[in-house]
């Protein structure tokens, strides 16, 4: 198996769908699979997920009832994975799955690939929510001065990593800080980590899960503020 892609879902019963039909195009010259891992979405999003990938052995449906949480998810699928290469990403449709052979292409050359919405090429195109857009942009900026501008999307959550990397790094943390997490970890031992430019666009269903409002990003984003400061503080700068 060369690649699995992991697909952690909540209430994405409207997008889920389209998201598996899109990974089957673009990966159809990779010997590949897919792990929707389900929070025990009440929309229906396993059962949904789970009808369409009747006859697909390639396609795995996970519906957990005693565990929740993004972190988690990805974390279950990498370890239910069989591939050599792991790819994440959001169901939301704002992440292309065209872009996938991309980044596992990239792993020619390096262990970690990540999609980046600010390297030249890139783009964060979400301009239904402005103020999670202007957030994202500054968090990441505060996040490269801090450990090092080698990357520019340490939030990203669209990833491929070799094997070899998961095994050496489990993903710590409660929500999108596990990618500074990962993503400085990964560098602080030694691992390459390149940038593949994408165009991040508005979910097409749903309601987003991160923080809406002021208030709400800052109660979250010091999370974030504050995995980056122990992680410079623990493994400095590669």
């Amino acid at each position: 198996m060369e690649l699995s892609v992991v697909l952690p879902t909540f209430n994405e019963r409207f997008n889920i769908v389209p998201m598996l039909e899109r990974i089957e195009r673009s990966l159809a010259g990779v010997d590949h699979e897919v792990l929707v891992i389900d929070d025990d979405s009440p929309d229906g999003t396993a059962a949904t997920a789970a009808s369409w990938a009747a006859g697909r052995p390639a396609v795995q449906v996970v519906r957990r009832r005693d565990v929740r949480g993004l972190r988690s998810a990805i974390q279950e699928g990498i370890d239910r994975s069989t591939g050599g290469a792991v790819a994440w990403m959001d169901c939301d449709l704002s992440m292309p799955p065209g872009l996938l052979p991309a980044l596992h292409a990239a792993l020619a050359g390096a262990d970690v690939a990540v999609a980046s919405r600010y390297v030249p090429g890139g783009v964060d195109a979400r301009d239904d929510v402005p103020l999670q857009r202007v957030f994202s942009l500054a968090l990441n900026r505060f996040t490269a001065a801090l450990l090092g501008a080698a990357l520019t999307d340490y939030t990203s959550g669209f990833v491929c990593a070799r094997r070899a990397v998961l095994e050496s790094i489990r993903l710590a943390g409660d929500y999108g800080e596990y990618c500074i997490d990962f993503l400085h970890r990964a560098r602080a031992r030694g691992f390459r980590v390149v940038e593949v430019p994408y165009r991040n666009t508005p979910r097409a269903h749903g309601k987003s899960k991160t923080a809406a409002g002021l208030v709400g990003l800052l109660r979250r984003g010091w999370r974030y503020v504050a995995v980056a400061i122990r992680l410079r503080l623990e493994l400095g700068r590669p």
